[in-house]
């Protein structure tokens, strides 16, 4: 008889563990055991967190050790079961590591390949073949497109969180539970008082402050002692939430009929306008995309209002960007007054907080929500469905798609559906913020989506034109140490640009993601085909910093900036000004979100800045999908680093009165999962 020591290692989770019978059949090349019953008489099998060891007998050869598949059967009340990971000591002595990490649920089985990865080409046994097609089958019955909204990146078919598959769901529902979180978040910041006067206004910009009663940090208060400025004004382009539409502008559009008399004044180098332009001084944010958006007027709302402005910016000679011209319309004429720093105050003041209000909208609808949620969900759906557990993309990916498919499903059910909590406080809410995204996709491309790409085309690469660019530089090198990553490990099982060529299952994920994920966009241009291991690697590089870093910088600075509320409305209470002279307080007053609104948008944006419970950051792979000493050589030298960068960050950071940390890499999770 040969004897094979199977050790079972059961996952952390609460309710890991299981009391049902687990049975497992060893897979040679030559031949299989039977199904063997582990189970240690008087002793707790398979408790959470346990590592149990079994001897299993087998009278034959078996050959070379290929599969171990692992069933689960009732015992008195069926559970769920977690396993993290098997491994079989031979009788000659390997140790051949099976990696797991998913649930057993109900009676069914897992069939496990060792820990290698390869790619479809590589594996000449008929077995191992054959069960790769099967999990592949299997998977793109379980995981199937559906499209929650016309013209929106397909999504996954489920339309509760409880609908999903066992092993992409949270580990606990109540910790994704938004309009619990949110109402938490409301009791925690002691706001729950002003529920009660939904409708009733602010009597004065310093009133929002006492919303603050608990929860208050440095670059809050700075944000609220300064918000007015126009060099914070214009800081937050480059360094706040939303640090991805300012552009240079080397000729002012015609829909800005900007002269250089009107902004004369705000001009520090003696040049003129147009100079200016020239020069590479000025820049511009348009948000045309809120052009005929809907604005939020639900059960729950009075009618609210939104804008599309456009704002011209200025460098000047301290190197500061500042606004010099507002229009709040796309249309210029005699109702589309252009307000400029040299207006009355509250005229200009009014004019910001309504660009601020509509960057806000673009924020959370298009910046975030799209481009880093939907975009996160699409590649993950094509992965399970095209990628077999033992392909090394699959591997590689796996830790960047944690939970994204469980918190867009959760968002879908509770946020942004038809009456959730978005209706109650944005002003894109009741169907607007559906438009925004439709009208986003078509202009939604596979470059912009590169971050060195999407920089140059703004042109915002050159650091001495546009110094203090934190987003752009932190970013830049967090690209770059993730492509190298990248590059490091697929170099590693793909030799050549002929290996790219001839993965069908590589390139059938990619066709995947453009033909069903983005429906066949012919805008887009996401690639139909990889024909090199460079378009590889950049690919692989894209889903992981949108899934990782760029979430990151435009999701968890959301308390700091937009917890003010003056200088985040997350909606209008009236029309943008259609003259000049006419903004008093006492209109800003009626303009900004009222007390209730004031309430949920607080909860939201502190819930929303919040780290998940054990939140996996960037670089940290705690389970061994791959087992192969090369890739974690390289998982180390990628920790190190992001250290590096961690470092030099918090060393910049230490002489800045608003440190810039949303893209240091100790503070950026692994996926998206908030």
């Amino acid at each position: 008889m040969n004897s094979y020591t199977v050790t079972v290692a059961t996952g952390h989770q609460w309710f890991a563990g299981t009391d049902d019978y687990i049975y497992i059949t060893l897979v040679g090349t030559e031949q299989c055991s039977d199904k063997t019953l582990l189970d240690k008489p008087l002793y707790d099998d398979f408790e959470r967190g346990a590592v149990d060891s079994y001897e299993v007998k087998v009278g034959q050869d078996l050959g070379q050790l290929v599969l171990v598949k692992i069933e689960k059967q009732k015992y008195w009340m069926q559970d769920s079961w977690y396993c993290r990971y098997v491994t079989v000591k031979t009788p000659s002595g390997e140790h051949v590591e099976f990696p797991c990490y998913r649930w057993l649920v109900d009676d069914k089985n897992v069939v496990l390949r060792d820990g290698k990865a390869r790619l479809p080409q590589d594996d000449e046994n008929i077995l191992v073949k054959q069960q790769r097609q099967k999990e592949l089958e299997i998977r793109r019955m379980t995981y199937r497109w559906k499209e929650w909204q016309p013209g929106f990146p397909m999504s996954i078919d489920a339309n509760r969180h409880k609908d999903l598959p066992r092993d992409i769901q949270f580990d606990s529902e109540k910790e994704v539970n938004f309009v619990l979180n949110y109402t938490k978040a409301i009791e925690n910041l002691c706001v729950n008082k002003f529920m009660n006067m939904f409708q009733s206004s602010w009597n004065d910009l310093a009133d929002f402050e006492s919303i603050f009663l608990r929860i208050k940090n440095t670059n809050i208060e700075y944000v609220m002692q300064h918000w007015k400025e126009d060099s914070m004004f214009g800081y937050q382009f480059l360094n706040g939430c939303n640090p991805v539409l300012i552009e240079k502008c080397f000729k002012l559009p015609d829909k800005l009929p900007v002269t250089h008399e009107m902004v004369s004044s705000s001009l520090d180098r003696n040049l003129t306008l147009e100079q200016e332009l020239e020069a590479g001084n000025i820049f511009i944010c348009d948000y045309e995309l809120l052009e005929g958006v809907s604005a939020n007027c639900t059960d729950l709302c009075t009618q609210q209002y939104l804008a599309a402005p456009i704002c011209l910016l200025y460098k000047n000679t301290q190197n500061k960007i500042v606004p010099i011209a507002i229009q709040l319309s796309q249309t210029p004429g005699k109702d589309a007054p252009i307000f400029l720093p040299s207006d009355a105050h509250y005229d200009w003041l009014l004019a910001k907080i309504w660009v601020r209000s509509s960057d806000f909208q673009i924020h959370q609808t298009v910046t975030h929500l799209l481009r880093t949620h939907l975009i996160s969900e699409m590649f993950a759906i094509a992965m399970f469905r095209q990628l077999p557990a033992v392909h090394p993309v699959f591997k590689l990916l796996l830790p960047h798609v944690r939970f994204t498919i469980a918190i867009n499903t959760k968002a879908r059910e509770e946020l942004i559906c038809e009456g959730g909590i978005f209706d109650k406080a944005n002003g894109t809410g009741g169907g607007g913020h559906v438009q925004l995204v439709q009208k986003a996709m078509k202009t939604l491309t596979f470059r912009s989506l590169c971050f060195p790409d999407m920089i140059r085309m703004r042109c915002m690469d050159n650091n001495e034109e546009m110094p203090k660019y934190f987003y752009r530089d932190d970013g830049y090198r967090v690209w770059e140490a993730t492509k190298s990553f990248v590059s490091d490990v697929m170099c590693i099982y793909y030799s050549n640009d002929e290996r790219v060529q001839g993965d069908g299952e590589i390139q059938a994920f990619v066709k995947d993601v453009r033909n069903f994920g983005m429906q066949d966009s012919d805008h887009c241009g996401f690639p139909k085909c990889l024909n090199s291991r460079e378009e590889l690697i950049e690919y692989l590089t894209v889903i992981v910093f949108t899934a990782s870093a760029q979430h990151a910088a435009v999701n968890f600075g959301q308390y700091d900036w937009c917890s003010w509320i003056p200088n985040a409305p997350a909606t209008m209470r009236k029309p943008p000004p259609n003259q000049k002279g006419l903004a008093t307080l006492s209109l800003i007053m009626e303009s900004l979100p009222d007390r209730g609104r004031s309430s949920w948008h607080l909860g939201a944006v502190w819930a929303l800045s919040q780290y998940q419970e054990n939140e996996l950051f960037l670089g940290m792979y705690p389970d061994e999908h791959f087992t192969e000493g090369r890739v974690k050589a390289a998982m180390e030298k990628f920790r190190k680093e992001l250290a590096g960068i961690s470092e030099s960050i918090k060393i910049r950071d230490e002489k800045k009165r608003m440190p810039y940390c949303y893209l240091r890499p100790d503070k950026i999770p692994n996926s998206v999962t908030v």
